[in-house]
């Protein structure tokens, strides 16, 4: 037994015995004994020398004890499944209780085949969140795994599966390898991942991790289970692809004396075991001799276990040294237990021999229960077992065997979710080909502004980066959908953030609601200027010429007509939308049915001087006044049919102007709003159609002509309106709206009074009668 684990563990045995034989409250005037038996991997030699033991045969170790009747009451098994199943399956037949202290293992867990085996180690129940949190504090999304063909492989791969779906890490490669079988090593060097995850036991790991070494795969993470710690295969490898692994362990407390112990042990502290010479003839070179093994020859002086790599000899608790001591004292608890319970039970058997059979321990061994000196609970019962804490360590290897193993982090999963881990980054050592915390990602993370698209057929950790569509962010990494901003925000330019929106309208402040706005006091100022000019020379006869009270409600209605041009401009409130169809729809009315009266009294003027018609009755009663109140009826009913309905409302626009949130007027009941425009529009067409059949009627002051013009200007500025108007949103839409107001009404404006206020201020003599030569140009042949 060269080897200084294995050595460790029978330390370990005596300590616990030792222990426990000083302290007078356990198995008072009794001490308690072990036979040690070293059992090879050989299957017939397992069987053998467990037949030797049970038989009291004299095949033991030489130099511990010598004895025909066996007086154990327990055995403790050794780390692997291996011997555990085997020797389980044997000592079972005498219902002999068996502890374990090797790995926690399902097979051994079935009752119905090894109802008299306990296993001291816990379950691996959170080891699978465990590793997967790890993966998730580096980021690291793309991992391969490498796992044993064994129960235990099998149930920690379904574990892993499932935490890695739920947590977003995708599989590389998984690749689960039988026992005893040669694994090619193209799969790891071809993959993509920087990370792989193996789990099994310590001998798979040693081989697997031997065979990487020779390809210098230096560009790789290694995450396992077990404490790797056989380096001295690749002591002369100057780079070690297994420097910079992180190995996870169960958390133990500390057991007060054993690091004394481990590392004060020497041959002449124990003269009589030969394992403790041979150890130490290994470790520092002494020569002993064969026939006297208690005689070491040319020893160092001051010889110390410190000198030794923690590969050969470890001076500090490993896991199965410390379930070992565990172990011991429970058989200790159970033996108490049961001597208080035979306290007044007549002694059977001989003297000698054991008042008790193995057996009868079973029923206090899966009741018990005890607090160990480190201050943790011990139970046998698989049940009542607390779920284990985990060490994270860091391996660093370097040539010559010099080896260290250092506590970077642990895990709990008794902590809050998302402190279950905690690390110490800084005493990481990653492999040699990395300069910083490296990076296993099938796809570089899609960042703020941008989402995540699955490739198709492949993982969900593969996938391209879009940009967020308009007015959608994402302000975080690697978002499967990008949040759309609220009505009130728009996305910026990097669509990561939502900005508040400034609300705007067609203010007077705007330069173009400034101009609209100053264009529309001017024409009215104007058009009231134009009405005082015909107040002024009201008695000419250009003025009297075609119906002046007509001109003036013509003028007026024109004035009124730019002025409700202002309802559009400004902040919308309910007062001005609802005021504005009706402004604007009876307004334009009354202008454009005072036109088609004016050209109705054209008409009429010329036909009446035509003998025995009967026009000149309806000239005379004054029809054509009734045109105006009749056309602003209808108007005015329509009006009241869409306030009645769908009144107008104020609405918010948030998508014409990037950034803004625009207030306009909505006009509720679209159909409403055609249906007054359209009215307004055919009402202007038979007005444009009257006019042009009169336009060559003959006298100077006939206007049949301006009146035909200045309706083919409205119905142009109104028909280039709706395709506009469609196609512009927001202010600009407002903007088209008192535009074509303004337009349309000038157009009246100035092709019907321009001429005449052209006459009567520049050429006053043309209304006079010294003014005609051949015709008469005031003459009296026109209505007044």
């Amino acid at each position: 037994m060269s080897n200084g684990k294995n050595y460790q563990l029978v330390l370990a045995l005596v300590f616990a015995i030792e222990e426990i034989n000083r302290n007078p409250h356990i198995l008072p005037n009794m001490s308690l004994g072990f036979d040690l038996y070293t059992i090879p991997d050989n299957e017939s030699n397992v069987l053998e020398s467990f037949f030797f033991w049970l038989l009291g045969l004299e095949k033991v170790i030489p130099n511990y004890t010598c004895r025909r009747e066996s007086k154990s009451v327990a055995v403790l098994l050794g780390a692997t499944r291996k011997t555990s199943s085997q020797t389980g399956l044997l000592l079972e037949l005498y219902k002999f209780p068996q502890i374990t202290f090797g790995p926690f293992d399902h097979a051994l867990s079935d009752p119905g085949q090894f109802p008299s085996l306990y296993q001291m180690a816990p379950r691996d129940t959170s080891l699978a969140l465990c590793m997967v949190s790890l993966l998730l504090h580096f980021h690291w999304t793309w991992v391969g795994l490498l796992i044993s063909e064994d129960q235990k492989g099998i149930q920690i791969l379904s574990d892993l599966k499932r935490e890695m779906e739920q947590n977003g890490v995708c599989a590389a490669f998984v690749k689960v390898i039988p026992e005893d079988t040669e694994f090619s090593l193209h799969l790891i060097i071809e993959s993509s991942a920087n990370v792989i995850i193996i789990y099994s036991d310590t001998n798979f790991v040693e081989e697997l991790l031997f065979a990487i070494g020779q390809y210098f795969m230096t560009w790789k993470v290694w995450v396992t289970n077990s404490r790797w710690q056989d380096v001295s295969k690749m002591k002369h490898l100057i780079l070690d692809s297994s420097h910079g692994m992180l190995m996870f362990s169960h958390y133990h407390g500390e057991i007060p004396g054993f690091t004394e112990l481990t590392s004060t042990v020497n041959p002449s502290k124990f003269p009589e075991d030969i394992y403790l010479a041979r150890l130490w003839h290994f470790c520092f070179g002494s020569s002993y001799s064969k026939r006297d093994c208690q005689t070491l020859e040319n020893c160092p002086q001051n010889a110390s276990w410190e000198w030794v790599p923690e590969y050969v000899f470890d001076m500090s608790l490993r896991e199965e040294s410390y379930n070992i001591y565990n172990a011991v004292y429970a058989v200790a608890h159970t033996l108490h237990e049961m001597l208080l319970q035979l306290v007044d039970t007549p002694k059977m058997g001989n003297e000698e021999g054991l008042l008790f059979s193995p057996w009868q321990l079973h029923p206090i061994l899966k009741k018990l229960k005890f607090e160990n000196i480190a201050g943790e609970q011990v139970t046998l019962d698989e049940k009542m077992k607390l779920e284990t804490e985990y060490v994270i360590h860091s391996f660093w290897n370097f040539p010559e065997g010099l080896s260290y193993i250092v506590k970077v982090g642990n895990f709990s999963p008794y902590a809050p979710h998302g402190q279950q881990l905690s690390l110490q980054e800084d005493l990481i050592e990653w492999s040699i080909g990395f300069t910083q915390t490296p990076r296993s990602v099938c796809t570089e993370t899609c960042g703020p502004g941008f989402r995540k698209s699955p490739q198709e057929g492949k993982a969900a950790c593969c996938f391209n980066c879009h940009p967020c569509p308009e007015n959608e962010i994402s302000n975080e990494t690697d978002m499967d959908q990008c949040v759309k901003c609220p009505d009130h925000q728009y996305a910026n330019t990097e669509r990561n953030q939502c900005l508040q929106r400034s609300v705007t309208f067609l203010a007077y402040q705007d330069p173009l609601g400034m101009a609209l706005a100053c264009t529309a006091v001017c024409l009215s100022v104007l058009t009231s200027a134009v009405l005082g000019v015909f107040v002024r020379h009201q008695h000419t006869p250009i003025v009297k010429a075609n119906n002046r009270a007509l001109s003036y409600i013509l003028l007026i209605s024109l004035t009124f007509c730019f002025l409700c041009s202002l309802l559009f401009i400004g902040p919308p409130n309910t007062a001005t939308c609802t005021l504005q169809p009706i402004a604007f729809g009876l307004v334009f009315t009354v202008a454009v049915s005072t036109v088609l009266a004016k050209t109705v009294t054209v008409i009429l003027a010329f036909k009446v001087t035509a003998p025995g018609r009967r026009m000149r009755r309806l000239l005379v009663s004054g029809a054509p006044n009734f045109i105006i109140p009749s056309c602003s009826l209808i108007q005015l009913t329509l009006c009241g049919v869409w306030l009645g309905t769908s009144p107008p409302f104020v609405d918010s626009d948030t998508h014409s102007e990037h950034g803004h949130i625009i207030i306009t007027c909505n006009k509720g009941s679209v159909t409403a709003f055609y249906c007054g425009l359209g009215y307004l529009g055919s009402l202007a067409l038979g007005t444009f159609m009257v006019a042009f059949l009169a336009r060559n009627l003959p006298d100077t002051f006939n206007e049949a002509k301006f009146l035909t013009f200045s309706m083919l200007v409205f119905c142009s500025v109104w028909l280039t309106f709706l395709p506009v108007h469609h196609s512009t949103k927001g202010k600009v839409m407002v903007a088209v709206e008192v535009f074509s107001i303004l337009a349309s009404s000038a157009g009246l404006l100035g092709c019907i009074f321009a001429p005449k206020c052209y006459v009567i201020l520049l050429k006053p003599h043309s209304c006079s009668l010294h003014g005609f030569r051949d015709r008469t140009l005031c003459g009296s042949n026109k209505p007044s």
